[in-house]
């Protein structure tokens, strides 16, 4: 097989005949920035611009020769990994395929049709706006209130219609690669992989789907008037190491033996062991083609059996059941152009070092590259993985069922074989709207949403993906309509704590499952914020331009709501922007901390979002441009392999206003340790009442127990309570808890909790110093208690080992992941005022 990029592409705007270099990947919006024709769509309003320019159709045109090695092949085809989305395209003056779906690989075979020289290969683009409205008069089918009208009837991203943490910039263009490809008289269409797993061994059985030129299949036989000879198979697996399992020819339904076989762990649970498998293809005694891929040998189910809680749900990998600990992943960018490894692997990473083990691909965006799937086998984060179905109803026609049938089989057979891949879901929240009659008009649209989810696509997935695990709607217990968003089964979506205004409280009132989709949202970076609002004036939360880079209605507003709860009120807006921040992180650690205490009947928390488009105020924990926000800080801290937690008895947890009638109770905490991982932990658990200068409080000042330290044996996967502890008497509005647990010396969780909302507490001044020890080392010290420190550099771009923790009076080091250390400063909650 003899491959040959095309990139050199122009880019043409019919409207005016003007013609610019369009990288590839690239897009139209992309290149018109680029080229000073729109402004960034990012900033302030200028998204209009953009729009205006998608009523206009483009065309994209390179004029190539076609190296000699693949001139000489037998076949050409032309192969196109992202169409982004209504394209006609044309060689040499003919239309060799006609593009309607951004979910999709293309191939054309253009052996008759291409040129040693001068090849002209042209693709026109039609207007995405233009076809969903007029889609939409056809046939009114809706979806999501924050997305445009219609945005149901294209195979696109969903989200690039907007949502309510993105922009409405529906993009066009050539997002993935465009490569012309020359094969001899046959090649390899597709290689899967089965896996068969005894003690001790595991069989590997290949499927391998090969074409020979014309497209017949069976060997020795004539093709187009010549003889091509019987295919064999040289079939090569190697270990993690390099070394040599199997090398030697493959029989079709043979099985590869591989003892003692190095298995694929996700994150926290062992090693990422990843084999790499070569199959190389023969007619006769020439390479007509190769394929390499990389398997992890490991078994991933999702267990499903009645408890006394009602049925359990949570992912099995090599007979032990995971905790899923990670958050949601939307496309990186509204420009897809501007997505490559290089960041994808940044983010990813971001999320190993916060102790994620899985990560939820959501199903209105678009499928992620091969690069984002090698990423996640790496890393060891288990993909939940939507098709790319969302918040919609779709009319289901003859034509439809084969554009979708086609995207999804494309998708599957690129992504089966990752060791990653954990479930293959068919839509995000369909299932829960349909049932409640949103967006639905007809009993058609009724009746085709089941025939797509639980007839089409689970025959879909047994066919292309036989070995995954399907799930028909997230959440789900298991379709049908059948309680979709029922607490004892399968997953759930739980927005009461943020869209219905609930405290973090009601968090500790449920026991889901698994929860896939909980979130809270903050402002970014004051300098993420500044990259889009110009005006020094704009920075303030109600006004023009911010409440453009604010997608969910009354956000802004609930997020002050909640801060009266909490905080003081910020008089300066970065203030405002570090306590957003502070919420966003104390909200989901009371829901993860709980959940992770009830491990058994709760086995997954995935929280919304990981990441953002564009720069905006949402749920994200790693904003646009990479930087941390406080929510990621603390997922590293809940999420942590080994955690020390609090259940207190408080104001807040007692539901206790200031003003109320009843405002006497008897503080308390009772400590408990998450163990997530494959071995039994011998732990020091210590834990001391202090005043509000950080000073321990003898046991003498209010005659009860104020502090102590035991030994604790927390077997492995599973969640121990410890005793919990009364404290009557105390001052709750200057006395606080610090606990912690140690492992061999060494601290590996710990925490404080206050018995009052932080605006109630009387916190001393903490005179936090920073200084840098070394490029890659810093030094905290705060003369008494300091709560949610945080430390920042000039940029607003450091990664540290720790951030936005609290700490008792003394010193602290931390270490500097990426950033520089010069500006540095610091901050803690006393300075919210």
């Amino acid at each position: 097989m003899f491959r040959q990029k095309i990139f050199d592409f122009r880019l043409k705007r019919l409207s005016d005949g003007k013609v610019y270099p369009v990288g590839v990947p690239g897009s139209v919006l992309q290149t018109l920035q680029e080229n000073g024709v729109i402004p960034d769509p990012y900033v302030g309003d200028n998204e209009k611009y953009a729009l205006e320019v998608m009523e206009e159709d483009f065309e994209y045109e390179a004029l190539f020769d076609c190296d000699s090695s693949v001139f000489a092949a037998e076949r050409k085809e032309l192969v196109f990994e992202g169409i982004d989305t209504l394209g006609d395209v044309y060689l040499n003056g003919e239309v060799i395929l006609k593009a309607r779906n951004m979910h999709r690989t293309y191939r054309a075979d253009v052996t008759e049709l291409i040129r040693e020289k001068d090849n002209v290969l042209k693709i026109h683009f039609y207007s995405p706006l233009k076809f969903i409205r007029e889609a939409y008069n056809e046939c009114e089918c809706d979806g999501s209130e924050d997305a445009m009208e219609g945005f149901v009837h294209l195979r696109k991203a969903h989200y690039m219609f907007g949502w309510d943490w993105g922009p409405r910039i529906p993009d066009a263009g050539l997002f993935r690669e465009v490569t012309l490809e020359g094969a001899g008289g046959a090649r390899i269409c597709d290689v899967r992989v089965h896996q068969e797993h005894a003690e001790g061994r595991v069989d590997l059985t290949l499927f391998i789907d090969d074409e020979k030129a014309g497209g017949c299949t069976s060997c020795g036989e004539a093709v187009n008037g010549r003889f091509i000879g019987d295919i064999t198979y040289e079939v090569t697996l190697t270990d993690p190491f390099g070394a040599e399992v199997y090398v030697g020819e493959y029989k079709k339904g043979s099985a590869i033996r591989v003892d003692n076989p190095m298995l694929w762990w996700p994150n926290g649970f062992g090693e990422q062991n990843l084999y790499t498998l070569r199959v190389v293809q023969k007619t006769g005694d020439s390479v007509t083609d190769e394929a390499a891929k990389r398997i992890g040998l490991r078994t991933l189910t999702v267990t499903r059996k009645k408890d006394e809680w009602g049925e359990s749900f949570s992912h099995c990998v090599n007979g032990v059941d995971v905790f899923a600990m990670g958050a949601d992943y939307i496309p990186e960018d509204n420009l897809p152009g501007r997505m490559n490894t290089e960041r994808t692997r940044k983010l990813l990473a971001d999320c190993r070092a916060a102790n994620f083990n899985s990560i939820r691909v959501w199903g209105g965006g678009f499928f992620p590259g091969d690069g984002f799937y090698d990423i996640c086998d790496e890393l060891g984060l288990m993909v939940w993985q939507d098709l790319m179905f969302a918040c919609g109803v779709y009319n289901l026609t003859d034509e439809f069922e084969d554009n979708i049938h086609e995207g999804i089989r494309d998708n599957l057979t690129r992504i089966r074989d990752h060791a990653c891949l954990a479930l293959i879901c068919g839509n995000n929240e369909m299932e829960m709207f349909v049932k409640e009659g949103l967006w639905v008009k007809t009993h058609r649209q009724r009746a085709d949403y089941i025939k797509m989810y639980e007839y089409l696509f689970p025959k879909w997935v047994a066919e292309y993906a036989p070995d995954a695990v399907y799930w028909p709607s997230s959440p789900s217990s298991g379709g049908s309509f059948d309680a979709p968003n029922d607490e004892n089964r399968g997953d759930v979506h739980y927005w009461s704590v943020w869209h219905d205004n609930k405290p973090f409280t009601e968090y500790r009132k449920h026991f889901f499952r698994y929860l896939s989709e909980f979130g809270f949202q903050a402002l970014p970076s004051v300098r993420t914020l500044e990259s889009v609002i110009t005006n020094k004036e704009d920075f303030n939360l109600f006004s023009y331009n911010m409440e453009k880079h604010q997608r969910n209605k009354s956000a802004n507003s609930k997020i002050m709501q909640y801060m009266q709860a909490t905080f003081k009120y910020p008089t300066e807006f970065d203030a405002l922007v570090y306590a957003s921040q502070l919420l966003s992180g104390e909200a989901i650690k009371y829901g993860v901390e709980h959940f992770r205490r009830n491990r058994g009947r709760c086995m997954g928390t995935l929280y919304w979002q990981l990441n953002d488009c564009w720069p905006v105020i949402s749920w994200a924990s790693v904003d646009y441009f990479g930087r941390w926000k406080a929510l990621h800080y603390f997922a590293k801290r809940f999420f942590a392999p080994v955690l020390l937690s609090c259940q207190e008895t408080s104001m807040v947890s007692e539901g206790i206003e200031i003003n109320s009638e009843k405002t006497s109770f008897t503080p308390a905490i009772k400590l408990n340790v998450s163990n997530e991982t494959m071995k039994d932990k011998e732990l020091l658990v210590e834990w001391e009442l202090r005043d509000s200068r950080g000073k321990e409080i003898s046991s003498d000042i209010y005659g009860i127990e104020t502090g102590g330290s035991f030994e604790v044996t927390v077997p492995a996967l599973s969640a121990v309570w410890l005793s919990e502890k009364h404290l009557p008497g105390i001052d709750i509005y200057s006395d606080y808890v610090s606990f912690r647990a140690i492992e061999d010396g060494r601290v590996i969780s710990e925490g404080s909790v206050l018995f009052v909302p932080a605006k109630y507490f009387g916190f001393e001044d903490p005179c936090l110093a920073v200084e840098a020890v070394s490029d890659k080392e810093l030094k905290v010290t705060a003369g008494s208690f300091a709560k949610n420190v945080e430390i920042r550099n000039e940029n607003d771009d450091l990664v540290l080992s720790d951030n936005f923790f609290d700490m008792n009076p003394g010193e602290r080091v931390v270490e500097v992941v990426r950033g520089d250390v010069t500006g540095l400063r610091v901050r803690s909650v006393y300075d919210i005022r």
